[in-house]
């Protein structure tokens, strides 16, 4: 038991060294930009969506650091590669291979983890040349030299920072990419309360909204908490088999549906659609009005962002539960294994009967990731409260502390029954 700790204290330890390493790099400048007007650069590009990779990113883009990128690209990549072993069949039979296949399939999103990233690096480089602060251009002095040496650095950062999520992941506790990110949103919070208290302080918001705010700051972890550790058992039946005189089998088992089968990913879609536009009015400044007053219907609390947001919440909900649990398949794996569903015929019954479990279960997962989402935009729009109080962060903190603590449980409920085997073997020697 004593060994299991040490083990475990090991990983612990060894994980928040490498995301000690994450946030020194976060800090370490690509060369050749001028640290003053890159200031000015990021401040202005806030409300965009460089606002929201800049979060993701721990401040990271708007230091324009060697890990600027950040992870991007990498899940960008996989999440690619995940839709097309659904829609291309070579793929998808690589997928069926088992070990073999899923580290083929590892080793494509590393690849194109590469080409994306290399594509961001160089639209990095053009616009940091092309771009103009009234402090003066961004980069100091613009090259080709410049471009290779920025496209290299970026590339070589985001691959590293994918290297250390794996080594997270083989030999610490937790998902590697996931803390990643985790740790880049939390590294945002103190200057955001600190924000909020200052803004206390000179008037704009009352002790009493500050008060409120915390409350609904601890009643919206609890929401996420429940939300995300529901599900709906489906009840899944063994028949009974004779070999001999013996009988097997017979035993019954729950198959679980997680109400947000979708996870962070919708919000994060829908917040990089709508922000879009802000972005490029950002950049263009006042050479296109209707980007402008486009942005300005689509800021943080309009009306009109916040229906497209739920929309495109429900849309991405529906749509990536869909390419996530394939209704089909799963119905015809408990067949192969003489599994049934209570009260269901094997087959085409069971598959139509989860996608009706799973229609309904997503409407909900939605509802629940649209409030959690739109109540932050609202408090945004009206008292000004920084991007990293945001109902995104709050879904990704939430959901990296639960996975952790989990793997974690995992790791010493495996350690304790591993010890009571050995206690075993040895009374019965």
């Amino acid at each position: 038991m004593q060994k299991s700790k040490g083990e475990l204290s090991s990983r612990i330890l060894f994980t928040l060294s490498i995301l000690l390493v994450c946030r020194v790099g976060s800090f370490i400048p690509i060369p050749g930009i001028d640290s003053v007007a890159l200031a000015s650069l990021a401040e202005q590009s806030q409300a965009g969506i460089l606002g929201m990779f800049n979060m993701l990113s721990g401040g990271s883009l708007g230091r324009m650091s060697i890990f600027a990128l950040a992870i991007m690209p990498y899940i960008t990549a996989s999440i690619i590669i995940q839709l097309m072993t659904i829609a291309y069949k070579p793929l998808e039979n690589l997928k069926k291979e088992g070990e073999t296949g899923r580290r083929k399939i590892n080793q494509l999103s590393r690849y194109l983890t590469v080409l994306f990233a290399a594509f961001q690096a160089y639209g990095v480089a053009i616009g940091l040349e092309s771009t103009a602060t009234p402090y003066g251009p961004v980069v100091i002095i613009p090259s080709f030299i410049f471009k290779v040496s920025t496209i290299t650095t970026l590339v070589v950062g985001t691959m590293f920072l994918m290297w250390l999520g794996e080594q997270i992941s083989s030999r610490g506790i937790g998902n590697g990419t996931s803390l990643i990110i985790f740790v880049g949103i939390i590294s945002g919070l103190p200057s955001a309360v600190i924000g909020m208290f200052e803004l206390s302080r000179k008037g704009v918001m009352s002790p009493l909204a500050v008060i409120s705010i915390c409350a609904g700051v601890v009643a919206m972890i609890a929401i996420i908490v429940y939300f995300e550790r529901a599900q709906r058992k489906v009840l899944v039946q063994y028949p009974k088999r004779q070999v001999g005189n013996k009988i097997y089998g017979g035993e019954a088992t729950h198959l679980p549906l997680k109400l947000n089968t979708a996870g962070v990913i919708p919000p994060i879609f829908a917040s990089s659609i709508l922000l879009f536009p802000a972005t490029v009015a950002g950049f263009s400044g006042e050479k296109s009005e209707f980007m402008a007053s486009l942005s300005h219907y689509l800021g943080h609390g309009k009306a009109l962002f916040i229906l497209l947001y739920v929309f495109l919440i429900m849309f991405f909900s529906f749509f990536y539960t869909a390419v996530v649990f394939n209704s089909e398949e799963t119905a015809n794996n408990l067949r192969k294994h003489g599994a049934y569903v209570a009260g269901k015929r094997p087959g085409k019954n069971t598959s139509e009967y989860f996608d009706y479990l799973l229609t309904r279960l997503t409407v909900i997962g939605g509802l629940y990731l649209s409030v959690v989402c739109v109540v932050p935009e609202l408090l945004m729009n009206k008292y000004s409260v920084a991007f990293a109080l945001g109902g995104t962060s709050f879904l990704i903190v939430v959901n990296v502390v639960i996975d952790t603590f989990t793997q974690i449980q995992t790791h010493l409920f495996s350690s304790r029954y591993e010890g009571l085997v050995k206690k075993m073997k040895l009374k019965e020697r």
